[in-house]
């Protein structure tokens, strides 16, 4: 009979430890190494050890081979109460107080490990150990009532803690709870005599608690690499994360928080408030939700969000610290940038009209000095002072609207009105304009870039070349226009695209277009301009 009760029982004790070293494995092939995990293989490790135990147990022939055997069982009993507390308390996100205190509990069970160990010396908690009879001291009631403390202690964290940030207790905190309690209940009705068996059935209820941590890691993701993974990226991005509970304690701060802020791990919420007020000089309370703030040399963003739970109670609050500064220091320079592009602009309007404005006023100087010479004609002289007034007015005006960024746009209605615009202030050139085709309004797109680079060639043949004759060819294709400016100037043998003929062609190739000068020394200059037509 004892040999089947043996045969019995070393198949229980092997199913469950194959099913305890089948989940270590499976959870050490997953991969995580985060601090979680570890935890949770340490306790499946201390229940083998309970479990492997309880085999040498049923075959220990000498005093000394169940001294060893007991030893063992006992290891895997003081390591797995406490890792099983610091599991629960990873698990549950607990405060880093609780969390700080948890550091201390493998003291714990080394030291109440090597008082077992040394019962041979003092017999305090085995007051007589041999085969089939054995007494408990009063450590061994000490330490099982420990024992019940960090079980309990850690069944009760996850319920509370859980089912306050859900609202609900879910499935995956029942089986894990489940897990612990029924070995728990079943080892005190053993401890207290209810349950009497020649066997030890407590190791065997974590064949169930296996099931129970099998279904909770399978079915409902107990070492969920989700969580792990988005734990992990908010620890490293480089973001300060700091969350608070309820009662304003903080919880949690990410790696990039002391960069930003040196705060302790018990700093509250107010505290932590007062000390940023204080570092940005800026006042924070609790409707702050984002206000940008600088410290130091650094300007940073800083944002406040709340979460409830499904009754719409506050549980937490995340508070997000941002370092903003490249945006600060891109808004600079693109202020420098937009500032110079605007000096840009008012050098390059300044030079093609209050240019074409002067030379076309020097140009009727020099008629009236030749008229000038004919006192009876003052008819004609006092027009052309007329005309030279007309234009010193209109160069200030040019001038201003170039400064203010402002336009005179009456004649700017058509292509062509704006070429003859800049040919009829011209006195003493010739200048003949032929339209071939028909102008509609998709053309209307590019009338001032024409008028412009009309108007900087007109000039340039006043100044430089000495013609006294310019043809200009309009042409409004069906998918393109062409603009044609021939004088009949001095010519050259090199052309430099200085400020004016620079000018003509980024505006033109602004709007898709493209230019070609060309020149002969003695034979005038050619401006050949095509712009593609719009849509």
């Amino acid at each position: 009979m004892k040999i089947i009760y043996s045969a019995i029982s070393a198949i229980l004790l092997l199913i469950g430890l194959g099913g305890m070293l089948g989940t270590i494995a499976w959870v050490l092939r997953r991969g995580n190494s985060s601090r979680l995990t570890t935890l949770f293989i340490i306790c499946l490790l201390s229940i083998a050890l309970w479990l492997i135990s309880q085999l040498l147990i049923l075959f220990s022939v000498s005093k000394n081979q169940l001294w060893l055997s007991y030893i063992i069982g006992n290891g895997g009993i003081c390591f797995f109460s406490t890792f099983w507390l610091m599991f629960a308390a990873e698990y549950s996100d607990v405060s880093a107080k609780i969390k700080k205190f948890s550091i201390v509990l493998p003291l714990i069970s080394a030291a109440m490990f090597s008082c077992i160990a040394t019962n041979p010396f003092h017999h305090l908690y085995y007051t007589e150990f041999g085969k089939g009879n054995i007494l408990y001291g009063g450590m061994f009631y000490i330490f099982q009532i420990i024992f019940y403390i960090f079980i309990i202690s850690g069944i009760s964290m996850m319920f509370i803690r859980h089912t306050q940030r859900n609202d609900v207790v879910t499935a995956q905190t029942m089986l894990l709870a489940l897990a612990a309690a029924v070995p728990l209940m079943v080892n005190i009705l053993s401890v207290s005599g209810i349950i009497r068996s020649k066997i030890e059935v407590t190791p065997l209820c974590f064949a169930f608690s296996v099931i129970m941590i099998l279904i909770a890691i399978s079915r409902y993701g107990l070492l969920n690499v989700n969580r792990i993974a988005i734990n992990d990226t908010i620890d490293k991005i480089a973001i300060a994360v700091i969350v608070f509970d309820e009662d304003d304690n903080m919880t949690y701060k990410n790696k990039m928080t002391d960069s930003i802020i040196q705060i302790e791990e018990n700093t509250t919420l107010p505290e932590f408030r007062k000390k940023l007020s204080e570092l940005s000089g800026t006042e924070l309370d609790d409707e702050t939700i984002s206000k940008e703030l600088k410290i130091g040399d650094e300007y940073y963003n800083f944002r406040q969000s709340i979460s409830v739970n499904k009754k719409g109670a506050e549980i937490a609050r995340i508070i997000m610290i941002n370092n903003v500064s490249e945006y600060y220091e891109l808004a600079a320079a693109e202020n420098k940038l937009s500032l110079e592009l605007e000096r840009n602009r008012i050098t390059q309007e300044i030079h093609d009209s209050a240019g074409h404005t002067f030379t076309m006023i020097s140009s009727l100087a020099k008629i009236l000095q030749v008229e000038a010479q004919n006192i009876s004609n003052n008819s004609q002289i006092e027009k052309y002072i007329s005309e030279i007034d007309g234009l010193s007015r209109s160069g200030v005006t040019q001038l201003r609207c170039s400064i203010n960024n402002l336009r005179d746009d009456e004649f700017m209605t058509s292509v062509t009105k704006a070429v003859q615009t800049v040919t009829t202030a011209i006195r003493n050139i010739d200048i003949e304009i032929c339209v071939q085709g028909e102008e509609d309004e998709s053309f209307a797109f590019c009338i001032r870039e024409i008028y412009e680079n009309t108007r900087e060639t007109l000039t340039n043949a006043m100044r430089y070349s000495g013609a006294d004759r310019i043809d200009i060819i309009l042409k409004f294709l069906s998918d393109r226009l062409e603009l044609y400016i021939f004088d009949n100037g001095c010519g050259t043998e090199i052309i430099e695209e200085n400020n004016g003929l620079s000018g003509i062609r980024s505006r033109t190739e602004a709007i898709g277009g493209s230019v070609r000068f060309s020149s002969v020394k003695g034979e005038g200059f050619t401006t050949i301009i095509k712009i593609p037509k719009s849509g």
